[in-house]
């Protein structure tokens, strides 16, 4: 799930041939399912001990638990305990009955890089091979038996290879929060070695796991990270290293992600060649955008229309531009300054993770001098926008790509869910028929979660989760997407 992002900072469409209204059905073979993030739902296991069930060899996990972030007043962490979270690393085959019962035929979860490599010994490694040997052999198996589980009761496993976290190691966020640029785990800030690093991860994932998973996400929404640790003001600085107006760093983190992104793709390409599904295609690597529905405040206000057009860039332009033409815009002006090959083509799918409307107010200069197209100021809010998903899918099919709904829902679940899920099914199924070619739809999220920095101050899940007992309490909203996942239609 995005992190909240600050209230502030925050043409012509290529389309396929329509799609034949047929009872107002979605696409054969369309994906229907739900999503979870491992550090959000796996931590908090019934009965397995904590050495055998938590992860806390993570940035995140040291973010949230640090006494001094939680005691900062200027930091919003709830310091809530990780250990309420549903405990899915235990439980991943009783929640996959649910799954399977609700009719779902995908579920997008995460692998940990500091689950599986937890000790800085593996930064030593150069190649795959060498990294293998410090795999934590315990969550190499228990990762296999989470996708048997899931593929045994007819669930295509999507995988999200870094949702966010990153190993204490190649990140501490504490240290970095003290001083960006002096910490010597500084993450996403030095890019060489994060894009060497996260690249041999990869190339390990595609390897060990190919013969379990066909559809592999790269990163989890970059500028949500960008903004979230390295320029938010205040209580939303919520990611870590949580600094504020770093404008170099932000810079140079999306940039890197870039890079980063196009050495997971290259390297899995490398070594999965395993086609778990039997479909004949053995991969498809995508990455996973939070893309907005952005609006000018005024549309007759020229200033309003060219803020919003530079917030899409930045939001989802730079990324996606790098990644299917090349184009690197390094000083983020808004004029690509070359076309790189080793960029180009490097996204089979685009996932779109979608929840609000940004209305922008267009200002006469930019408010950030490194980022010279930094002219507005966006007016974000939680509250439901569901016709903006066909608008988000519809842009995302300027690029000529598949695309898969990795993320929608509302922390109203209980007061509006339904109504919200209708009304977001609607908008993308009127996008489809316009010709966007969309494979699936995963509901954020399965089950309430650690909502990272939030803790359980946001709920999302089709099944309301008891902290205590571990309970899984289905809400209504969890019978609407059954019933429309079991039909494959909106007339369920």
């Amino acid at each position: 799930m995005r992190m909240f992002l600050v209230a502030w900072m925050l043409a012509s469409c290529k389309s396929a041939d329509p799609v034949p209204d047929d009872g107002r059905s979605f696409p054969a073979g369309f994906l229907w399912g739900s999503a979870t993030a491992g550090f959000q739902v796996d931590m908090g296991c019934p009965t397995w001990t904590a050495e055998d069930c938590n992860d806390t060899a993570s940035d995140w996990y040291q973010w949230v638990t640090d006494p001094d972030i939680i005691a900062d007043a200027g930091l919003y962490v709830t310091g809530e305990p990780v250990e309420n979270g549903p405990g899915m690393w235990e439980t991943l085959e009783t929640d996959a009955d649910l799954m399977q019962a609700d009719n779902h035929n995908a579920y997008r979860m995460s692998v940990e890089w500091s689950r599986l490599f937890p000790d800085s010994a593996a930064e030593d490694a150069t190649t795959v091979a060498e990294l293998t040997a410090h795999a934590d052999t315990h969550a190499v198996a228990r990762y296999h038996e989470m996708f048997a589980a899931l593929r045994g009761r007819g669930i295509e496993p999507v995988v999200t290879m870094n949702h966010y976290s990153l190993p204490l190691w190649v990140h501490d966020g504490v240290a970095c929060h003290a001083d960006v640029w002096a910490c010597e785990a500084s993450g996403w800030i030095d890019g060489p070695r994060i894009t060497r690093l996260i690249g041999l991860y990869a190339g390990f994932l595609g390897q060990e796991f190919g013969g379990d998973v066909d559809t592999w996400l790269t990163l989890n929404e970059p500028f949500a990270t960008t903004l979230s640790g390295y320029f938010a003001p205040g209580e939303d600085r919520s990611a870590p290293p949580g600094v504020s107006f770093e404008e170099e760093a932000t810079v140079a983190v999306m940039l890197n992600q870039i890079e980063g992104h196009a050495a997971m793709y290259d390297a899995v390409y490398e070594t999965d060649a395993v086609d778990a599904d039997g479909d004949g295609e053995p991969l498809k690597v995508g990455i996973v955008m939070n893309m907005t529905d952005i609006v000018p405040a005024d549309p007759t206000n020229d200033l309003d229309i060219l803020g919003a057009e530079h917030l899409d860039y930045l939001y989802h332009g730079v990324y996606l531009d790098a990644l299917t033409s090349g184009a690197w815009d390094p000083d983020l002006d808004g004029v690509a300054d070359e076309t790189r090959a080793d960029l180009a083509g490097r996204l089979d799918l685009i996932g779109i993770n979608y929840y609000n409307e940004v209305s922008v107010i267009g200002l006469p200069l930019s408010i950030v001098g490194a980022i010279p197209i930094m002219d507005f100021y966006p007016e974000f809010s939680w509250e439901p926008h569901p016709e903006g998903l066909g608008n988000v899918a519809t842009r995302a099919s300027t690029y000529g790509l598949p695309i898969l709904i990795t993320e929608n829902g509302t922390p109203y679940v209980d007061d509006q869910g339904v109504e919200v899920l209708e009304g977001h099914l609607e908008g993308l199924y009127e996008a489809i028929q316009d010709g966007a070619d969309v494979d699936g739809y995963l509901y954020w999220s399965f089950i309430d979660n650690y909502e990272w920095n939030h803790g359980f101050d946001l709920r999302f899940g089709l099944y309301e989760l008891d902290p205590d007992t571990k309970e899984r309490v289905p809400r209504d909203v969890r019978g609407a997407l059954a019933d429309y996942a079991g039909s494959n239609s909106l007339d369920p």
